[in-house]
């Protein structure tokens, strides 16, 4: 099968079609998942806790990252591999953000990059739009500032929380987000708006 890439993943999306995501850090993982006909590979910064046994993703370095990132790229050549971009590689500054994106792609030959938050990193994400890359965004359950959040809890359970991932996703959307992932969110907050505002009247009305 040919590789997939953006432009094929939006049509799956569109047409219905389900598409296969699997969390892999070396080169006999992404073999056997290419073998297996995964659409996509995240070489995530879980890679802290999975392979160096560190108690959180905080302290995982974008040298690690790429390293992995490089493995799986050799192992699975056609198969989507997303680099996920670690803490502190893209906080500080839009110009840090795609320094780091940048060195993904040149070092590693990712297809995308991914980062965590919502309004908060959006003008990071239209820099590295604009830089040329393919950006996944985060939200929900975003584990690199998990203090914030109370712990590894599901959001969006009040519609308060609803609310506040509503305007985070609106947000990456309007920076070109490409595509989104979000973790431990309850479906009835990620459902259609028809469906939404029956649960919770008038909340996308007033988001927007």
């Amino acid at each position: 099968m040919p590789k997939k890439m953006i432009h094929d993943l939006w049509r799956m999306k569109r047409e219905g079609e389900k598409i296969t995501w699997l969390t892999a850090y070396d080169y006999p993982t992404a073999q056997f998942a290419e073998a297996a006909g995964m659409d996509m590979i995240l070489v995530g910064d879980s890679l802290g806790m999975c392979v160096y046994g560190y108690p959180s993703t905080v302290p995982v370095t974008m040298d690690q990252c790429i390293v992995h990132c490089e493995a799986v790229t050799r192992g699975a050549p056609g198969t989507f591999v997303v680099g996920d971009m670690p803490f502190m590689s893209y906080q500080s500054s839009v110009e840090k953000g795609i320094e780091s994106a940048g060195r993904f792609l040149k070092e590693a030959a990712v297809d995308a990059v991914k980062l965590e938050g919502g309004r908060r990193v959006a003008d990071v994400v239209r820099g590295i739009v604009d830089a040329g890359l393919v950006v996944v965004g985060h939200i929900g359950l975003t584990p690199q500032s998990s203090g914030q959040l109370g712990g590894h809890k599901a959001q969006g359970r009040t519609a308060e929380s609803a609310r506040t991932l509503i305007e985070d996703a609106l947000a990456l959307e309007e920076a070109w987000i490409q595509i989104l992932l979000l973790e431990a969110v309850p479906p009835e907050a990620t459902a259609d708006r028809e469906r939404y505002d029956r649960a919770v009247p008038g909340l996308h009305a007033e988001v927007r």
